[in-house]
């Protein structure tokens, strides 16, 4: 074009910027396996060979293939523009995941791709990228690495092949990964696989990793065993537009933890367990693109535990969610969060009364509490030093707290709160657990010290403040404290107040 001058950007900073776009194994693993699915592969076979650290890691799949000038396109970097219009259920955008995702892992991307029986080929090695600081594509692939591809079976397929793992496995560096680390980040690939494309798992895709086949795993408990699947809550299916554009969800909140046995409650804890499991599920055509997140809307609390909230759109709204070039995080549209904070909400409370008072509300509406749990006591999963608290929804308490006035309450609480403080199983945790350097103040104890103050203050004849701190340091739990902190905190948030 007149007036303007064409350049090429250096090969070798540009090379090192995209690997360093931020992929993790499993991620970027999603990402050459989303190409398999885009080809329309039902069968994807991956393998990662050790070999000491220095082996390799091949994707096969049976898809329709690539001929020469199509794998030529597949090989550059930037091939797709992503304001194309894309086939119905692509999951590609960019044409970049390919090669970004490969580099991530190793600094060697091979392709074998055979259409209507002929075969074609390219291979990237950075190495040589680096040495030229050129865009240097060999149009054939190394024997001394075809010679590890296994046979395409057919017309049609493609295996992508990666090696130089230096990103993935420490190859070349003094300190491989050792064999034991290799294979825990296998596994964790798989977990991460089997979650992220569990609906298309369901229906006629088939995955395998060294042979074994994968198993999708249902955030939404869906498979599990009738005595569970039929006590989930499955919440009304909702639809509403960003940008004309149809969004669909479908909330669920799962039955109580007191309903599973062991080997179930591990299950639906997930991966990483049931806390960083709640929250919406973002899909964008059947595959999970982001998962366990509240997206800035809400805070994750353990009465929570129970929510996901399934989120679908499709990939015509890749821009409206802002979907990133490793499709593994989104942002909200401004007009999908007043309809997604509803949602949330609502179902969020639902969460809340069945974890506390073990109710099961099918319609919204709030039923009547049904007894909860017998015993007195009860561990505080949340309080990192695994102290014991009162049961405050016991039945008989809940009763009793139902039929005093709000000064009544106060006083019970209060007296609750100081039996807790000297119960002998937590003077015993605490006189294990007391550490010598002072310790960042636990915000519960603070809430304590505050109650216990304001209502002592107002008893018949007044306590001075050295007369309160002297009781309260009485609890071993406050020793970690200290008697200045506790004045402070009385004086500042009491008297001042």
């Amino acid at each position: 074009m007149e007036g303007t001058i064409q350049t090429q950007p250096a090969a070798t900073p540009v090379i090192h910027a995209l690997r360093n776009i931020g992929y993790k194994a499993q991620t970027a693993i999603a990402d050459i396996v989303d190409n398999s699915i885009d080809a329309n592969a039902n069968l994807i076979e991956l393998v990662f060979e050790y070999k000491d650290g220095d082996g390799y890691i091949f994707i096969k799949d049976n898809g329709r293939g690539m001929n020469d000038t199509e794998l030529q396109r597949a090989m550059t970097v930037g091939s797709k523009d992503p304001r194309e219009t894309r086939d119905k259920n692509e999951l590609g955008r960019f044409g970049m995941g390919l090669k970004t995702a490969s580099f991530s892992l190793g600094k060697r991307l091979s392709v074998l791709s055979k259409q209507n029986g002929i075969l074609s080929e390219r291979c990237w090695d950075l190495d040589v990228v680096s040495k030229h600081n050129k865009w240097y594509l060999y149009e054939k692939i190394p024997d001394s690495i075809k010679n590890n591809f296994p046979d395409i079976e057919g017309e049609n397929g493609t295996i992508v092949y990666i090696d130089k793992l230096d990103r993935f496995s420490k190859a070349g560096m003094a300190n491989p990964l050792k064999r034991n680390s290799y294979f825990a980040k296998i596994k964790r690939i798989r977990e991460y696989l089997e979650l992220v494309y569990h609906l298309l798992l369901t229906e006629s895709l088939i995955i395998t990793v060294n042979g074994n086949k994968l198993k999708g795993w249902d955030p939404f408990l869906l498979d599990m065993p009738d005595t569970i699947r039929e006590k989930v809550v499955e919440g009304e299916k909702q639809a509403f537009r960003v940008n004309g554009k149809r969004v669909i969800v479908r909330p669920y909140v799962l039955p109580h933890p007191s309903n599973y046995n062991k080997t179930e409650f591990e299950k639906a804890g997930g991966t990483k367990g049931w806390r960083e499991h709640q929250g919406f599920y973002i899909y964008r055509e059947k595959r999970l693109v982001t998962f366990g997140d509240w997206l800035g809307l809400f805070k994750k609390e353990s009465v929570y535990d129970l929510v996901r909230i399934r989120v679908d759109f499709l990939n015509v709204s890749d821009d409206d969610w802002k979907i990133d070039v490793k499709k593994s995080n989104i942002s909200i549209p401004e007009e999908a969060k007043e309809n997604l904070e509803s949602i949330g909400r609502n179902y969020r409370q639902m969460s809340q009364d069945i974890m506390l008072y073990r109710t099961k509300r099918a319609s919204g509406s709030r039923t009547k509490k049904s007894i909860g749990t017998l015993n007195t006591w009860e561990l505080d999963n949340d309080d990192r030093n695994g102290k014991y608290v009162l049961n405050r929804l016991h039945p008989i308490l809940s009763e009793v707290i139902d039929k005093i006035d709000d000064e009544l309450k106060k006083q019970l609480l209060l007296y609750l709160n100081l039996v807790e403080l000297g119960s002998p199983m937590n003077l015993f945790e605490i006189k294990n657990l007391i550490k010598y350097e002072e310790p960042e103040l636990d915000s519960k104890l603070k809430n304590i010290i505050i109650f216990i103050a304001d209502e002592l203050f107002k008893k018949e004849p007044a306590i001075s403040v050295d007369e309160l701190v002297e009781s309260l340091m009485l609890f071993p739990q406050f020793e970690s404290v200290g008697r200045d902190m506790i004045e402070k905190i009385i004086i500042k948030d009491v008297i001042n107040d």
